[in-house]
């Protein structure tokens, strides 16, 4: 990851936020049922997204949307006291993932060690992620993951 102006870190395209058709966003507790809840939570914004705008979500991007929140919410909720909150862009071009936290300490990648269990969530974002934004808040964090609509897109 690299890191990018104003305390933020990138990797991918770089800045990450183009003007979305649709955009929702909800916290979440931190209870037991909280990633659950994020996953069926995008794939509800992604069949509104469908149904409101002429858009295709592959099954392949619905797939890697609940990946990209499991893991995502899974840190923030194991790291972070307090809220969690979430917001999900979508665009004729890709969707966007973004989850806040209270805890301001920017995550990093761990280097590969397929012998190493666990602490692998970041590393998974980054490697299905067309561009990832990391971004010190005055409060926290946010993480931005934006997964390309279309396998051409993504390979740009």
């Amino acid at each position: 990851m690299r890191a990018a102006p104003g305390g933020s870190h990138a990797s991918g395209l770089g800045a990450v936020p183009d003007e979305h058709l649709v955009r929702a966003g909800y916290a979440l507790g931190v209870d037991d049922g909280c990633i659950a809840d994020a996953r069926r939570q995008a794939l509800a914004f992604l069949d509104q997204a469908e149904t409101d705008y002429p858009l295709s979500v592959p099954a392949r991007v619905r797939d890697l949307a609940q990946l990209v929140i499991s893991e995502l919410v899974t840190n923030a909720c194991k790291y972070a006291p307090g809220p969690v909150l979430v917001e999900l862009g979508i665009n004729a071009h890709a969707v966007d993932v973004v989850v806040w936290d209270s805890v301001p300490v920017v995550p990093v990648a761990l280097a590969t060690d397929p012998s190493r269990v666990g602490q692998h969530g970041l590393e998974i974002v980054e490697a299905v992620s067309e561009a990832l934004v990391i971004e010190q808040e005055p409060v926290g964090k946010r993480i931005t993951a934006r997964l390309a609509l279309s396998d051409a897109a993504r390979s740009l």
